[in-house]
């Protein structure tokens, strides 16, 4: 008999037994290690953005299926109706991300975002589509273009069997909520791997001071790639090991913000997540499919399917600086709350070491980002 179990936020199983070790992982506050300048807001995540809700579905069967879903949701109405201002930027286009053309090309997300493994994008945006097909006032809908993002989970996944399907989507769905965010090996970031550690989903968030408009950036993170892994500058892959992977693999950086911004600046906002990744040591390699998805949330910038479009004032290019860097530390941030969060897991035979606290912690003191 084959083992199925979706696991409940939070939990891991390895090998039969079911362990709680993620929740008693830091996440990097917790050890006194601050990123940039900004505060963040009152969850250090993503829902930090008024109306912003995340959902898992984690899918962990017998030794060979680590892997899941990750829902954002802009807000938890009807998205087809009330469509939100977004953009898509192309670090490296070594992936699969469906919707991403429509998105650029209009300026505008109709659905909520998705992230998964790799081989499993198609039958995620499926059932996505079944989702939104069936929400009340989409009836004569038509036309849905569903965003659905991936990294390759396939060292400790069994990614040929394509396991995620309409039951893991719809869990996810009906799973999102505001407020904290689970981190670490869940969801999409179950098989995950980063800078030859133990990747996953990561969040954090900015929020600017009131001179500067109080705005908040939040960002989430689905970690899969590789490079030379540096904590606030900290050459922390480097003292643990040779090198610390290759940079081959995938990140997916989704970018939530209630400032009143255009696709155009949406889409130079997601660009900026970039350098937010070369701070943790990534080096955009050939084989990483480095991609981020903005939104904004702003009332006044929605796209009603049922009413003319209401002018409406967005922000000027010359009030972007400050959302440029609150993005970049986000990014980093929720970098390190992926790696930190996330646990040891064994599966398809091989075993992946979560990044060790104590010793990273007596790096971080050597080089003084910690005292």
């Amino acid at each position: 008999m084959r083992f199925h179990l979706l696991v409940p936020l939070g939990v891991l199983l390895c090998g039969g037994v079911i362990m709680a070790e993620q929740n008693q992982r830091p996440r990097a506050r917790d050890l006194g290690i601050v990123v940039g300048s900004l505060p963040p807001g009152p969850l250090n995540a993503i829902t930090d953005v008024s109306g912003v809700a995340v959902g898992h579905a984690t899918l962990i069967r017998g030794e060979d299926i680590r892997t899941g879903v990750t829902a954002i949701l802009p807000h938890t109405g009807n998205l087809f109706r009330e469509k939100v201002p977004g953009a898509v930027f192309i670090g490296n286009a070594f992936g699969k991300l469906i919707g991403s053309t429509q998105v650029n090309e209009l300026g505008e997300i109709e659905t909520p975002i998705l992230l998964t493994s790799t081989l499993n994008v198609w039958r995620v945006a499926d059932a996505l589509v079944d989702y939104m097909l069936a929400m009340p006032g989409n009836e004569n809908v038509r036309s849905i273009n569903p965003v659905v993002a991936e990294t390759n989970d396939g060292a400790l996944n069994d990614i040929r069997s394509r396991p995620v399907g309409r039951e893991e989507v719809f869990q996810a769905l009906r799973n999102a909520r505001g407020g904290p965010v689970e981190e670490g090996a869940v969801g999409a970031g179950t098989g995950t791997i980063a800078f030859g550690f133990k990747g996953g989903i990561g969040t954090a968030s900015r929020r600017l001071p009131e001179a500067q408009g109080g705005w908040t950036v939040g960002v989430l993170v689905q970690t899969n790639y590789g490079g030379d892994l540096r904590i606030c500058g900290a050459p922390v892959g480097r003292e643990l090991r040779a090198g610390s992977g290759t940079g081959d693999g995938s990140v997916i950086v989704v970018i939530a913000t209630d400032a009143p911004l255009d696709a155009r600046n949406l889409k130079r906002l997601a660009a900026r997540s970039m350098l937010g990744l070369g701070r943790t040591g990534s080096s955009g390699a050939n084989g990483s499919g480095d991609y981020a998805i903005a939104f904004s949330t702003a009332p006044e910038l929605r796209i009603y399917a049922d009413r003319p479009r209401q002018p409406a004032r967005v922000l000027s290019n010359e009030a972007m600086s400050p959302l440029f860097l609150a993005v970049i530390e986000a990014t980093e941030e929720a970098v390190y709350n992926s790696l930190f969060r996330a646990v040891t897991t064994t599966g398809r035979g091989r075993t992946v070491e979560a990044l060790p606290i104590e010793a990273t912690i007596e790096i971080l003191r050597r080089y003084r980002v910690l005292r």
